[in-house]
């Protein structure tokens, strides 16, 4: 297949990558950024392939994680939720309930982790929307507490949501990361 030089240069970048047959079909028809931003639960295999596209192209792609580390174990038993617009995914998370809490914590925790937005609609509240219907969860389930392993370009972000920083700056995935607590 040509290159047609009308085409958008993405496109056929990922035309390699696994997540091809979500995005090209999300590039076909332009999200409506107008429409309201739904968050929900992933119930079908589809939606976590969409998911899992969405954190292909944020940490491996855009943060070069490498690729045998962004999918794990915990993705089979974790709780996923989803970000749409106008009939586009734009944004995922999930949460991990801890087998014990984190050290010098009780109860119940969870951990948040994989929330991943397309740039193209950072700024947007979606990062917010995931994490509160994130935390909702964990509440029903009656966790004590949350943990979350915060980028440090994202120190303010969940600073703004409550999260409190704890422990040193460790090396998670090539980048540097802070230890984050929210208790309820």
């Amino acid at each position: 297949m040509g290159r047609n030089p009308g085409a958008p240069q993405c496109f056929f970048r990922l035309l390699t990558s696994r997540a091809f047959v979500y995005l090209a079909r999300d590039m076909a028809s332009p999200p409506d950024t107008s429409a309201p931003v739904t968050i929900t639960q992933i119930q079908s295999e589809a939606e976590l392939m969409q998911a899992l596209a969405i954190r292909e192209v944020v940490f491996i792609e855009e943060q070069a994680v490498p690729e045998g580390i962004e999918r794990d174990a915990e993705d089979a038993h974790a709780y996923h939720v989803i970000a749409n617009q106008g009939g586009h995914a734009i944004g995922t998370g999930r949460l991990v309930m801890l087998p014990q809490p984190p050290a010098n914590q009780e109860g119940t925790w969870g951990q948040i982790g994989r929330m991943a937005v397309l740039q193209s609609h950072r700024k947007a509240r979606v990062g917010s929307m995931l994490l509160t219907s994130l935390e909702e969860e964990a509440r029903r389930r009656g966790v004590n507490g949350i943990m979350l392993h915060a980028q440090l370009i994202a120190l303010e972000f969940y600073k703004k949501h409550g999260y409190l920083p704890v422990g040193a700056v460790f090396e998670e995935a090539g980048m540097e990361h802070l230890e984050m607590h929210k208790r309820f």
